[in-house]
């Protein structure tokens, strides 16, 4: 699969949220998508990028950004880690990972001497009409919000 990058459009989505709704890309059109793959809740990094996210929402919103993560944890997976940090965006459960695999972020990794199949943590901007206009694949957790803020500076 060729890896996808500014320019190209972005591949429809269904899958459904922290609490059973079903999303699809065609729900954001006409508003610019900030859709961020993480690979678990509730664990260091992941936390660190959401709660960045949460933290910067205000701002993305003045900009016209909504933000919506993806993992393959499951819709009460997500709706705990929500309530646990206070989180103020949309989680999409994806665990058959049909949206990572359309994305071209489930691949291998290696961690600690081991290589094993999961999420490459990956942020895509999309625009209005659909389109990707941004890819980041070298995400900082810690302060994920202000990389996408600078991206646009």
């Amino acid at each position: 699969m060729e890896k996808l990058k500014a320019g190209s459009p972005a591949p429809a989505f269904e899958a459904t949220d922290q609490d059973g709704n079903k999303r699809t890309l065609a729900d954001y059109a006409g508003r610019k998508l900030i859709l961020y793959f993480y690979p678990k809740d509730n664990t260091p990094g992941c936390t660190a990028e959401a709660c960045s996210l949460r933290d910067g929402r205000d701002e993305l919103r003045e900009m016209g950004f909504e933000v919506v993560g993806v993992s393959p944890d499951s819709e009460k997976s997500h709706r705990g880690f929500i309530e646990k940090q206070g989180l103020n965006f949309t989680l999409l459960s994806d665990p058959d990972k049909v949206v990572a695999k359309a994305y071209g972020v489930w691949g291998e990794k290696k961690f600690m001497g081991r290589t094993f199949m999961g999420i490459l943590r990956t942020t895509f901007v999309i625009d209005e009409k659909g389109m990707i206009e941004r890819v980041l694949d070298k995400v900082r957790t810690k302060d994920h919000f202000e990389q996408i803020v600078e991206a646009y500076k």
